[in-house]
């Protein structure tokens, strides 16, 4: 089954950057793809001067006009979509990072609240954002069973394991990848590891210009990258099947030989 992933730059006004999306879940659907997959921040960028308040007021609830339109759209071209929104928080001048799974009937199928906040090589998220303290449970689509995380999610691979363990199949991590030296070899090991040690797929659109490096990558069950958008915008299409899913976790079971007995912390 074809799957779409579009990497693009997206500016401070969400508007503009909602025709755009709309446009590409048009032009994935006619390309033949089940599955059309937005990097992280693809609502607006914010600027590292727009303030906690001023991006809360642009914040919206998953029921808002933004989420509706891609429902829309995801229902006229019967076409699924996963991207990722600023979500009003009750705690004042936060939003949420979430990550929306919706389906071709135009139903929010699953939300996923970004967990690990980039406070990290000289960034502090949480200056705007607030965390969510859920795992999202896998979600069945006609693709398979889909797991979300959201970019920084990527650096902790307790989080990978319990979406594997729990079903999932594929593990979709739309990215905002921040740029700086080694950025591109982490995210690049990142994504092939967490699809090796899991035996599953990892689709990972990422967000192109502003701060970000880009790089989409879709990694199969056994760490080969098939699509690397590198610096190109648009969209990539590729095609996964679950049957390899089901050969690899059979020939290399590392989900099945875990020692989940004696696996603990130790105390000294």
């Amino acid at each position: 089954m074809k799957v779409a992933l579009v990497q693009f730059k997206a500016y401070t006004d969400k508007n503009h950057n909602l025709k755009k999306i709309i446009q590409y879940i048009s032009d994935a659907a006619k390309k033949g793809a089940e599955l059309c997959a937005f990097p992280e921040y693809m609502m607006f960028y914010t600027t590292s001067n727009q303030s906690a308040k001023q991006l809360a007021k642009q914040a919206e609830p998953i029921n808002g006009n933004f989420i509706q339109q891609i429902a829309n759209a995801a229902k006229k071209n019967k076409i699924q979509v996963i991207g990722t929104i600023y979500e009003t928080a009750k705690k004042k001048d936060r939003v949420y990072d979430t990550a929306f799974l919706i389906n071709k009937s135009g139903k929010v199928a699953s939300t996923y609240r970004k967990i690990h906040l980039y406070d990290a090589l000289g960034f502090k998220e949480s200056n705007k954002l607030v965390p969510g303290h859920v795992i999202a449970a896998p979600t069945k689509t006609t693709l398979g069973k889909i797991g979300l995380l959201i970019c920084y999610d990527l650096r902790f691979p307790e989080m990978s394991r319990t979406l594997a363990s729990s079903g999932s199949e594929i593990l979709v991590v739309p990215s905002a990848w921040v740029q700086g030296p080694n950025k591109e070899e982490h995210w690049i090991t990142l994504n092939k590891t967490r699809a090796i040690e899991n035996g599953c797929y990892v689709i990972a659109p990422g967000h192109l210009g502003n701060i970000y490096c880009g790089r989409s990558l879709v990694v199969d069950p056994y760490g080969k990258i098939l699509l690397d958008m590198k610096h190109k915008s648009g969209i990539g299409i590729v095609n996964i099947s679950m049957d390899l899913v089901k050969k690899t976790r059979l020939s290399l079971p590392l989900l099945k030989n875990r020692r989940t007995d004696i696996y603990s912390d130790l105390s000294l």
